[in-house]
């Protein structure tokens, strides 16, 4: 594609991404590509990171563009972003849309020519920025952020605004992570080792990876270093009763179906049963059969009173904000309401308490977010243990010695790790034990 149709097509993408809320502007974009096969991988990545650009910036650009008197259309974002986001000319921007490629965006206005000259030697950032713009958060979210974040506010929500690299975990039933690295490197992708998890392989830049013989294969899978850490820390082991409560599409299901070596049962669990059909794929590649896929009606649903003490080991990876994955899912943050989040911590402490039931006496219950608010973290932990008294915390520090070697990422009885601070999604983490084992 010609760098005019180029930028043409991320206008279109950002027009659908924006058509298509609520659905996750990742699979929007992967409907908008399935239809466009035409599109090479080249061109594929330079739109995406154009439209991904303006996702994360979207406050910004919306601040620029108001400052000009302009509507925010995708188009406008898309134009402003190539000048401030990307450091185009302005002339090199008009001269992308004065092509006469049928391709082509349509010509600039004379409205057009004037405000993207105004941005020349101009940045995304400007002192002038109410602090929620700069932030790239919606101002109700940005106190609550603060709370919880306290003097790292600033670092994190900076580090929020930046695109996530690809972390990848080898899967042990397939190889060992020295196997995966050299086979990956083979196949032209090269890595580095994660810093926490010893499963964790981070490819350097934007690589295909999921192109290659041994992501498809099912060697390794794409999963961020703090996932993964959530996975083991659950203590899943050869020939445990197993459930993850809360599923979805199974990324954590093949990490602990992965460490129990096939061995056990292990149960997923979710009421969406689309996304848990969407795991199959996922299960047959990975050489995972050790899993029974249960859709519920709720949290609530009958199966668990009947399966009540039953379980070894029970990992709730509860919906939440996603506040912490923002640096893959940019848009996420203004589909999200103060009423949704009032809503979830009613949610998220139902369904902790009723996947409580599940835990055999001596078993454990893990409770995971993606998320970085305190709210739905170590608040949601204390209320629970305050209710619950046959439960109690196991210290982060007596988790790690048991699971992990080195000294864990950070101090205190429960898991937040951060973007800025670990390089990794924004994640947390609490264990409890019921007692009378």
């Amino acid at each position: 594609m010609i760098p005019a149709a180029r930028l043409q097509a991320a206008i279109e993408l950002l027009e659908e991404i924006e058509a298509a809320a609520p659905k996750p502007a990742d699979r929007a974009a992967a409907a908008w590509f399935k239809l466009r096969r035409y599109v090479g991988s080249k061109d594929r990545r330079a739109i995406s990171e154009l439209v991904w650009g303006c996702l994360r910036a979207k406050a910004r650009l919306g601040w620029w563009l108001e400052r000009l008197d302009l509507p925010s259309t995708a188009r406008a974002r898309v134009l402003a972003f190539l000048v401030l986001g990307q450091g185009e000319a302005p002339e090199q921007v008009l001269h992308l849309l004065s092509s006469e490629s049928r391709y082509a965006p349509r010509a600039a206005t004379a409205e057009e020519r004037a405000w993207i000259g105004r941005l020349k030697r101009r940045g995304l950032d400007h002192a002038e920025q109410p602090p929620a713009v700069a932030q790239e958060v919606p101002d109700w979210l940005l106190g609550r952020l603060t709370e919880s974040l306290g003097e790292a506010v600033e670092a994190e929500l900076k580090a929020l605004r930046e695109a996530a690299q690809v972390d990848l975990r080898v899967n042990l039933l397939k190889a060992r992570r020295r196997e995966a690295r050299q086979m990956l490197a083979a196949e032209g992708i090269a890595t580095e080792l994660g810093h926490w998890s010893p499963l964790a392989l981070r490819a350097d830049g934007r690589q295909p990876v999921a192109a290659t013989r041994v992501f498809r294969d099912g060697i390794v899978e794409v999963q961020d270093e703090g996932s993964q850490l959530v996975a083991l820390l659950a203590g899943a082991a050869p020939g445990l009763r197993v459930c993850d409560f809360c599923a979805g599409a199974g990324g954590k299901t093949l990490a602990l179906a992965a460490q129990m070596e096939n061995k056990g049962q292990l149960v997923a669990c979710d009421v969406l049963e689309k996304r848990l059909e969407r795991s199959a794929v996922r299960l047959r590649r990975a050489g995972v059969h050790n899993v029974t896929r249960r859709p519920l009606s709720s949290e609530r649903d009958p199966w668990v009173k009947r399966h009540k003490g039953t379980f070894d080991r029970v990992l709730v990876d509860a919906p939440c904000s996603g506040s912490g994955t923002w640096r893959r899912n940019p848009e996420a943050r203004w589909r999200f309401s103060e009423t949704d989040l009032e809503s979830l911590l009613l949610l998220q402490a139902s369904i902790l308490e009723s996947a409580a039931r599940l835990v055999r006496p001596g078993g454990r219950l893990t409770y995971a977010t993606c998320s970085l608010l305190r709210e739905e973290n170590e608040q949601q932990a204390d209320a629970f243990l305050s209710r619950s008294p046959d439960f109690r915390l196991i210290p982060l520090s007596q988790l790690w010695a048991e699971l992990l070697d080195g000294s864990p990422p950070v101090p205190g009885p429960m898991l937040r790790v951060s973007p800025a601070q670990h390089g990794t999604d924004g994640f947390f983490l609490a264990a409890f034990e019921r007692e009378g084992g």
